[in-house]
């Protein structure tokens, strides 16, 4: 007798995904759309790139879904509560829900400059520093404290950050990237801790090196990829799907036990030497 196939895993509720539009962030809101999530996702695109929010927020509309979508710079505290106000009045005037079942932080913008150079173009600088760790780090606290505040996070809240293995070890240009990824890791840890009374729990993800608009940017990329190729006992790149499916599964209330830790989701790249 052949064995039953496992059901899709299901969810309800919503899920916030800072950084929707592309590579992680948008795989990650097609797959919880999937299981049942409605979405709100912050991005920040410019009309260049604006086609990739239209195919994410069709994508999860065609599956049944509410996709709202808001453009704007979610390291910005302003910003912040000018998308959770009109939020608030958009769930108060439909009668749903007050809290997310699910928050993604997936923001990748930062220097990817080395640390040392001729003159001031060509080194980070404190203020990109600054700017880093802002925008991939610090701001998954600002966006925590601001939903704890607004009772928007519910009991049973699931908290991911994506990390990397540049937070602890050197590729060129990633020192800025590499100060940042370290320092969210610190704050995973730190906000599971206080989160937990209250049944929340917070996770990093570390995925393998995948081919995304984010990796693109960073240099001798090409590289990176030719080495994780042979690397990885799989003999291919991890996709954003792969992601996207382990958030799916560590969303599961029986994974209320798991947290604070950074979990590899790599198909074992990362333990390869």
């Amino acid at each position: 007798m052949l064995p039953q196939t496992a059901s899709p895993p299901k969810l309800d509720g919503w899920a916030l995904i800072l950084g929707a539009s592309s590579g992680f962030g948008a795989a990650t809101a097609a797959a919880l759309a999937g299981a049942g999530c409605d979405i709100v996702g912050v991005h920040l695109d410019r009309r260049t790139t604006l086609h990739r929010v239209d195919e994410v927020t069709q994508g999860i509309r065609s599956l049944g879904r509410e996709a709202w979508m808001y453009n704007t710079n979610a390291a910005d505290e302003a910003k912040r509560d000018r998308v959770l106000d009109d939020l608030a009045l958009r769930w108060k005037s439909v009668d749903g829900p007050t809290s997310f079942r699910v928050v993604m932080h997936s923001l990748a913008f930062g220097s990817l400059l080395p640390f040392l150079g001729p003159n001031d173009d060509t080194r980070t600088s404190l203020r990109q520093l600054e700017m880093t760790s802002l925008v991939m780090a610090h701001s998954l606290v600002s966006w925590t404290q601001a939903l704890v505040d607004r009772k928007m996070l519910r009991s049973g809240a699931r908290v991911f950050a994506m990390t990397s293995t540049g937070a602890w070890s050197v590729w060129k240009g990633y020192g800025a990237v590499s100060a940042a990824k370290a320092a969210l890791e610190a704050h995973v840890r730190q906000l599971a801790v206080e989160l937990a009374p209250s049944g929340i729990t917070v996770n990093a993800l570390c995925a393998g090196v995948t081919d995304t608009p984010a990796l693109q940017k960073i240099p001798e990329h090409e590289t990176m990829k030719a080495i994780a190729l042979r690397k990885n006992p799989h003999g291919r790149l991890t996709q954003p799907n792969d992601v996207a499916d382990a958030i799916l599964t560590l969303a599961q209330p029986q994974s209320h036990w798991i947290n604070g830790n950074v979990i590899h989701v790599d198909g074992g790249e990362s333990i390869v030497g």
